[in-house]
Parts: C-alpha cells; structure tokens; sequence
C-alpha cells in the first residue's frame, strides 16, 4: 500500500509540474522529487532502478527540462542540493545514471547551468541520447 500511496504522489507532482508550463522549475518540486531517493542518498541502498519510486521521480525531474530556463532551473536546483548535502553528493550525482535518464548535464558543484539549452531522449534504436549545449 505504502508503494502505490508513493507513486500517486509522484504522478500528482508530475501533473503539477507540468502545468506550470513555461515557468522555471521550483527548488522545492525538485526536492521534494529527490526525496523519494532519500534512502540511496543517505545509505547507498537501496539502489535505485528503473520503475522505482526514485527512478519515476528522476525520470519526471527529466520531463520537466522541455525549456532552455526549466533545464537551467533543474540544474542550479541539483546544484544546490548538491552544496547542501555535500558528504552525499556523489550518490545525488549517481541518481540519473542508475535510473537511465539523462538530464543532461553532470550533477557536479562544477557544473556551469548557464551552458545547458536542451535534451532529447529517443526510445527506439537503443535508447540513444543527443546533447545539446552552447558553446
């Protein structure tokens, strides 16, 4: 019951998201979509895989990268998290790479958001994935 009561609340956070539209993406969906990863972050485990409650989660972080400003967004969000939960961050950076979902840049205090425009994400031929940044 505990898993199906989880993913309502990731389908109604999806919804919300993406009814915002044209709006950055808010720190706060982003936190609370990366909680549903708390336990990986704080302990390494379970690790998360695709069709989890953390992986629906990261999967919807990637569905709300449609514009140039939510992808930024996203990333400074990531960033941010990053910063904060510095002894955990390696496991923060994992996350989209276990879920096989590509965000299009690298979780890393490093990383500079304002290069990011666009991701797309195709399903057929192997799932292949094609970056696009400046510069």
């Amino acid at each position: 019951m505990g898993a199906h009561r989880t993913m309502i609340r990731v389908l109604m956070l999806l919804s919300w998201a993406t009814s915002i539209g044209g709006s950055a993406v808010e720190c706060t969906t982003v936190t609370e979509l990366i909680s549903f990863c708390a336990t990986f972050i704080s302990n390494g485990s379970p690790d998360p895989y695709p069709g989890t409650p953390c992986c629906e989660a990261v999967t919807n972080l990637y569905t709300m990268t449609h514009s140039t400003d939510n992808r930024r967004s996203l990333c400074g969000c990531l960033m941010g998290l990053v910063t904060a939960n510095n002894s955990n961050s390696t496991a923060i950076a994992t996350l989209p790479g276990f879920c096989g979902v590509p965000l299009g840049f690298t979780i890393d205090p490093d990383t500079d958001c304002d290069l990011y425009r666009s991701v797309t994400m195709s399903t057929q031929s192997g799932g292949n994935v094609a970056l696009k940044g400046e510069g």
